[in-house]
């Protein structure tokens, strides 16, 4: 009886495992193909988009930050807003001053404008060794910020250590140490651009 018993909670334990590993695989995975449209339109790494909503909101569409930052990759009003002005499109002026909210939520629509945002980010910094680590950083605490951090160094050479060691806001700091390091161990990841 007691082998029964244990043969029972060892196979129980191991169905709970497997049932976890497989939900989390669905859960982070199950807005990849949003992420690889949206990623190729704007001509960015998936994997780093894949990362950067991995650390903001964990895949969570409905969540809403501290400074009011909206859906999968927290995107603020102001910047959908600005989107929706470039676009041109009236309707989509109208629905951001409406309901930024509602609007943000909506999963595509969250990535493409933060795509859209990480790409307006990056232009300032393409082609620099810290590229990467530079425009998350802007992302996260905003452009001047980044000049701010990088005013006394060679854009040219400064590597993203470097430049990682340069920010002066700990959750800042943490927040592009913690997407680059996820960044670099996805197998997916392109090393350079």
């Amino acid at each position: 009886m007691r082998r029964y018993l244990f043969f029972s909670l060892i196979v129980s334990v191991l169905c709970s495992t497997v049932g976890l590993y497989f939900f989390n695989q669905f859960w982070i995975h199950r807005y990849d193909n949003l992420i690889a449209r949206q990623a190729a339109i704007y001509r960015l790494d998936e994997t780093l988009v894949w990362s950067v909503i991995y650390e903001e909101t964990y895949f969570r569409a409905w969540k809403i930050g501290a400074d009011d930052e909206v859906g999968l990759m927290q995107v603020t009003p102001l910047v959908a807003r600005e989107w929706a002005k470039e676009t041109g499109f009236r309707e989509f002026e109208k629905r951001t001053a409406e309901n930024t909210v509602e609007f943000l939520r909506e999963p595509e629509r969250n990535i493409q404008i933060g795509c859209w945002y990480l790409e307006k980010m990056r232009e300032n910094y393409r082609g620099v060794p810290s590229e990467k680590a530079m425009t998350l950083a802007a992302y996260n605490a905003g452009a001047s910020r980044v000049a701010e951090w990088s005013k006394d160094a060679d854009a040219s050479s400064l590597s993203e250590q470097n430049f990682i060691e340069k920010i002066n806001i700990a959750s800042t700091k943490s927040y592009v140490s913690s997407v680059l390091n996820r960044y670099y161990s996805q197998p997916s990841a392109k090393k350079s651009d």
